[in-house]
Protein backbone atom coordinates (compact mmCIF):
# COMPACT_ATOMS: atom_id res chain seq x y z
CA UNK A 1 0.00 0.00 0.00
CA UNK A 2 2.81 2.37 0.80
CA UNK A 3 4.18 2.02 -2.72
CA UNK A 4 0.86 3.15 -4.19
CA UNK A 5 0.72 6.08 -1.77
CA UNK A 6 4.31 7.05 -2.51
CA UNK A 7 3.66 6.96 -6.24
CA UNK A 8 0.50 8.99 -5.83
CA UNK A 9 1.86 11.72 -3.55
CA UNK A 10 5.53 11.86 -4.50
CA UNK A 11 5.23 11.55 -8.26
CA UNK A 12 8.08 13.40 -9.90
CA UNK A 13 7.30 15.30 -13.06
CA UNK A 14 9.89 16.44 -15.52
CA UNK A 15 9.68 20.01 -16.76
CA UNK A 16 8.59 18.79 -20.19
CA UNK A 17 5.53 17.08 -18.67
CA UNK A 18 4.25 20.17 -16.89
CA UNK A 19 1.79 22.31 -18.78
CA UNK A 20 -1.37 24.27 -18.11
CA UNK A 21 -3.62 21.21 -18.35
CA UNK A 22 -4.05 18.78 -15.47
CA UNK A 23 -2.26 15.49 -16.09
CA UNK A 24 -3.44 12.34 -14.34
CA UNK A 25 -1.20 9.44 -13.44
CA UNK A 26 -2.15 5.86 -14.18
CA UNK A 27 -2.43 5.43 -10.39
CA UNK A 28 -5.21 8.02 -10.38
CA UNK A 29 -6.99 6.16 -13.17
CA UNK A 30 -6.70 2.93 -11.19
CA UNK A 31 -8.12 4.60 -8.09
CA UNK A 32 -10.94 6.21 -10.07
CA UNK A 33 -11.86 2.91 -11.74
CA UNK A 34 -11.73 0.99 -8.49
CA UNK A 35 -13.75 3.66 -6.69
CA UNK A 36 -16.52 3.52 -9.31
CA UNK A 37 -16.57 -0.27 -9.18
CA UNK A 38 -16.96 -0.09 -5.39
CA UNK A 39 -19.68 2.57 -5.71
CA UNK A 40 -21.54 0.36 -8.20
CA UNK A 41 -21.21 -2.69 -5.95
CA UNK A 42 -22.54 -0.66 -3.01
CA UNK A 43 -25.37 0.99 -4.96
CA UNK A 44 -27.95 -1.51 -3.71
CA UNK A 45 -26.42 -1.40 -0.20
CA UNK A 46 -25.26 -5.02 -0.55
CA UNK A 47 -21.57 -5.46 -1.36
CA UNK A 48 -21.59 -9.25 -1.68
CA UNK A 49 -18.54 -11.50 -1.65
CA UNK A 50 -19.27 -12.29 -5.30
CA UNK A 51 -19.23 -8.57 -6.15
CA UNK A 52 -16.01 -8.06 -4.19
CA UNK A 53 -14.41 -10.96 -6.02
CA UNK A 54 -15.55 -9.49 -9.32
CA UNK A 55 -14.07 -6.07 -8.43
CA UNK A 56 -10.78 -7.74 -7.55
CA UNK A 57 -10.77 -9.77 -10.76
CA UNK A 58 -11.61 -6.75 -12.92
CA UNK A 59 -8.88 -4.61 -11.38
CA UNK A 60 -6.34 -7.40 -11.83
CA UNK A 61 -7.33 -7.87 -15.48
CA UNK A 62 -7.75 -4.22 -16.49
CA UNK A 63 -4.52 -2.97 -14.91
CA UNK A 64 -2.41 -6.16 -14.66
CA UNK A 65 -2.18 -5.93 -10.88
CA UNK A 66 -1.45 -8.63 -8.34
CA UNK A 67 -3.61 -9.54 -5.33
CA UNK A 68 -1.72 -7.30 -2.87
CA UNK A 69 -1.80 -4.30 -5.19
CA UNK A 70 -5.56 -4.70 -5.69
CA UNK A 71 -6.12 -5.06 -1.95
CA UNK A 72 -4.18 -1.84 -1.30
CA UNK A 73 -6.01 -0.12 -4.14
CA UNK A 74 -9.42 -1.10 -2.75
CA UNK A 75 -8.45 0.24 0.65
CA UNK A 76 -7.21 3.51 -0.84
CA UNK A 77 -10.25 3.81 -3.11
CA UNK A 78 -12.63 3.34 -0.20
CA UNK A 79 -10.89 6.22 1.60
CA UNK A 80 -11.17 8.37 -1.53
CA UNK A 81 -14.89 7.55 -1.77
CA UNK A 82 -15.42 8.61 1.84
CA UNK A 83 -13.65 11.91 1.13
CA UNK A 84 -15.36 12.54 -2.20
CA UNK A 85 -18.30 14.82 -2.88
CA UNK A 86 -19.54 13.07 -6.03
CA UNK A 87 -18.65 10.55 -8.71
CA UNK A 88 -17.50 13.45 -10.90
CA UNK A 89 -14.19 13.40 -9.03
CA UNK A 90 -13.59 9.95 -10.51
CA UNK A 91 -15.21 10.31 -13.92
CA UNK A 92 -13.31 13.52 -14.64
CA UNK A 93 -10.06 11.56 -14.41
CA UNK A 94 -11.46 9.01 -16.85
CA UNK A 95 -12.58 11.76 -19.22
CA UNK A 96 -9.01 13.07 -19.32
CA UNK A 97 -7.36 9.67 -19.79
CA UNK A 98 -9.76 7.56 -21.86
CA UNK A 99 -11.16 7.80 -25.37
CA UNK A 100 -14.78 6.91 -26.19
CA UNK A 101 -13.99 3.27 -27.04
CA UNK A 102 -12.09 2.79 -23.77
CA UNK A 103 -15.00 4.35 -21.86
CA UNK A 104 -17.40 1.98 -23.64
CA UNK A 105 -15.27 -1.02 -22.63
CA UNK A 106 -15.20 0.27 -19.06
CA UNK A 107 -18.99 0.67 -19.10
CA UNK A 108 -19.30 -2.96 -20.18
CA UNK A 109 -17.27 -3.97 -17.12
CA UNK A 110 -19.46 -1.78 -14.93
CA UNK A 111 -22.58 -3.49 -16.35
CA UNK A 112 -20.99 -6.92 -15.72
CA UNK A 113 -20.71 -5.97 -12.06
CA UNK A 114 -24.24 -4.54 -11.90
CA UNK A 115 -25.73 -7.66 -13.49
CA UNK A 116 -23.65 -10.21 -11.61
CA UNK A 117 -26.68 -11.17 -9.51
CA UNK A 118 -28.93 -11.22 -12.62
CA UNK A 119 -30.98 -8.37 -11.16
CA UNK A 120 -31.02 -4.69 -12.03
CA UNK A 121 -31.83 -2.69 -8.94
CA UNK A 122 -33.27 0.79 -9.59
CA UNK A 123 -30.45 2.35 -7.55
CA UNK A 124 -27.84 0.55 -9.66
CA UNK A 125 -29.58 1.64 -12.85
CA UNK A 126 -29.73 5.25 -11.65
CA UNK A 127 -26.03 5.22 -10.75
CA UNK A 128 -25.11 3.79 -14.14
CA UNK A 129 -27.05 6.60 -15.84
CA UNK A 130 -25.15 9.15 -13.73
CA UNK A 131 -21.84 7.52 -14.55
CA UNK A 132 -22.66 7.44 -18.26
CA UNK A 133 -23.67 11.10 -18.22
CA UNK A 134 -20.55 12.24 -16.35
CA UNK A 135 -18.36 10.16 -18.66
CA UNK A 136 -19.90 12.06 -21.59
CA UNK A 137 -21.16 8.82 -23.09
CA UNK A 138 -24.39 8.89 -25.06
CA UNK A 139 -27.43 7.20 -23.58
CA UNK A 140 -27.49 4.98 -26.66
CA UNK A 141 -23.95 3.75 -25.90
CA UNK A 142 -24.85 3.19 -22.24
CA UNK A 143 -27.82 1.03 -23.26
CA UNK A 144 -25.78 -0.73 -25.96
CA UNK A 145 -23.18 -1.72 -23.39
CA UNK A 146 -25.91 -2.98 -21.06
CA UNK A 147 -27.56 -5.04 -23.81
CA UNK A 148 -24.22 -6.53 -24.89
CA UNK A 149 -23.59 -7.74 -21.34
CA UNK A 150 -27.13 -9.07 -20.99
CA UNK A 151 -26.63 -10.98 -24.24
CA UNK A 152 -23.23 -12.19 -23.00
CA UNK A 153 -24.91 -13.49 -19.86
CA UNK A 154 -27.77 -15.01 -21.86
CA UNK A 155 -30.29 -12.78 -20.11
CA UNK A 156 -32.18 -10.87 -22.77
CA UNK A 157 -35.13 -9.13 -21.15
Amino acid sequence: MFEILKKLFYKEESSTEINSERKFSSDELQIATCALLIEIANADFLFSDEERGNVISMMKNIFSLNENEVSDLIELSEKKINDSVSIFEFTSIMNEKLNQQEKFELLKNFWRLVLIDNKLDSLENHLMKKIGATLNVSHQDLISAKLLIKTEKGKIT
